[in-house]
């Protein structure tokens, strides 16, 4: 048994990652490594066995715009372990692991917990924290005039890393500096999902859903509520994925998703106790 890290461009122990995945949770990594999105700031913590991946924890560098101030955070995601390898302390050896690594070099480490591990990330610190959601209801008029932004190849997905990269989001906390992991959505499962609003020059990722409309981030200066027109009048409630930086106007509400579990630990965390954010949905790993 050995710990493996940071192993993204080894062809052997990669498909023994992806393998992994899509046994545990049915995703495939391969298609976002060989877009050129897989970066450094993604990092695989491995027990590996004769070659082979059987345990995991991943980093992802996450570090966020936080009220305009750019804060250190990583989030642990991609967990998983083969069941005939469980039990065997393989997933804790990883956490002490990463949590060695990490120690003092960040501001903040978070994750997401399905409902069997509640009783495993208390053990090495972490505290189950609240995250709020925003939404409202709208009565407007006016047609749709989102335009759909195709994101179908490699140089859709140029353009698209390019706005992230150099554009801000109209969010109280949005991630800063890994381009790569809002990709995992964008070329992949959300090709569908962005727009543009000409009137003020900014793009959405936004689902619409009946009369709702889903808002994961805007891309750009645009008002929120300049967006939500652009969509027209059929939408009659809107609900945020992100932290709106005036939540004048909107009903806010302790987020509860199902299966899942906010866990925290880290100055920032410690410091912004009582702060009513949201980590964009876009961003969970």
């Amino acid at each position: 048994m050995q710990i493996e890290k940071n192993y993204r461009d080894n062809e052997a122990l990669r498909a023994s990652f992806n393998k992994l995945a899509e046994s545990t949770f049915g995703l495939n990594f391969e298609n976002w490594y060989q877009n050129g999105f897989w970066k450094d700031n993604y990092i695989p913590y491995s027990v590996v066995i004769d070659g082979q991946v059987v345990s995991n924890v991943s980093v992802n560098a996450c570090n966020m715009n936080y009220k305009g101030k750019e804060v250190k955070l990583i989030q642990l995601g991609t967990i998983m372990t083969y069941p005939e390898h469980r039990n065997k302390g393989y997933a804790r050896i990883l956490m002490e692991e990463v949590l060695k690594d990490y120690e003092g070099k960040v501001d903040g480490i978070y994750l997401f917990a399905n409902d069997s591990v509640l009783d495993f990330y208390p053990k090495f610190g972490f505290k189950v924290a609240k995250e709020f959601q925003y939404s409202k209801a709208v009565t407007q008029t006016g047609e749709n005039t989102a335009e759909t932004v195709p994101m179908n190849n490699s140089e859709d997905f140029a353009k698209m890393v390019e706005l992230l990269a150099t554009r801000p989001q109209n969010s109280d906390m949005y991630m800063v500096g890994n381009t790569g992991l809002y990709m995992f959505y964008l070329s992949q499962f959300m090709t569908e999902n962005v727009f543009y609003i000409e009137d003020c020059d900014s793009y959405a990722v936004a689902e619409l859903e009946e009369d709702t409309l889903v808002l994961h981030t805007i891309i750009g200066e645009g008002s929120i509520d300049e967006v939500i027109k652009a969509f027209g009048a059929n939408v009659k409630k809107v609900i945020l994925c992100f932290t709106p930086k005036d939540p004048t106007g909107f009903d806010k509400k302790e987020l509860h998703e199902e299966d899942t579990t906010f866990f925290v630990q880290g100055h920032f965390f410690e410091e912004n106790k009582g702060a009513e954010f949201m980590l964009q949905s876009i961003t969970h790993a």
